[in-house]
């Protein structure tokens, strides 16, 4: 059971995901979660090695892509706005690092779209969809049906987000299926806050599932 934390934006969080086998750091300014590249490569050397590095983006340039791995490494490229699969497949190429595409799910048909990814990304992250209108595209604490994906063939490895906490994330990857999961709002005391003893709880109930 792979578990991604995300929204690393400060020490205590970044050292209470040192367990897990992603973290994520939000480069996206509208969220209360960002952290600018300088101040999550200064995060990142307090934990050596441990989990992989994630950078979340929504829409990015390349001009923003390369400036960001100019200041922190990364190991992959979270793409979770409207990027299509040429975009997917283009950040891929020319910056030589896995791609995980986030797509947004409130329905089976939304599944869909799987298909056309899934040559060109190399991990899926399913979230529940936002909300129409939402100034975020992700991290709005709520589930989708996670009936949607029990007993249905994912292309690609795949990550289970979306209102995700210690208490309900047994479940969810039981009712899911899941290989893994993915948590941000979950596991804070207060909104963009890591609460490090809900983070320890996350990854210790993803584990026992």
């Amino acid at each position: 059971m792979l578990v991604k934390i995300c929204g690393i934006n400060d020490e205590a969080a970044m050292r209470a995901a040192a367990g897990a086998d992603f973290l994520g750091f939000v480069f996206f300014p509208p969220s209360p979660r960002a952290v600018t590249p300088a101040q999550a490569a200064a995060l990142s050397v307090t934990v050596t090695g441990g989990p992989l590095r994630v950078g979340l983006f929504v829409d990015p340039s390349d001009e923003q892509l390369s400036e960001t791995l100019a200041a922190v490494k990364l190991d992959v490229l979270q793409l979770h706005g409207e990027e299509t699969p040429d975009r997917c497949a283009a950040v891929r190429a020319r910056f030589g690092l896995p791609v995980m595409k986030a797509l947004g799910i409130a329905a089976a048909a939304d599944l869909d779209a799987l298909a056309a990814y899934a040559p060109v990304v190399d991990r899926f992250l399913l979230d529940a969809k936002a909300p129409p209108g939402a100034p975020l595209p992700g991290g709005n604490a709520a589930p989708f049906d996670w009936t949607l994906t029990a007993g249905r063939a994912i292309p690609r490895p795949w990550l289970l987000a979306g209102g995700l906490t210690p208490d309900n994330v047994a479940q969810a990857i039981r009712v899911s299926g899941a290989p893994g999961v993915d948590v941000s709002s979950g596991v804070e005391a207060s909104r963009g806050v890591k609460d490090p003893a809900r983070v320890a709880a996350f990854v210790a109930a993803a584990r026992a599932a």
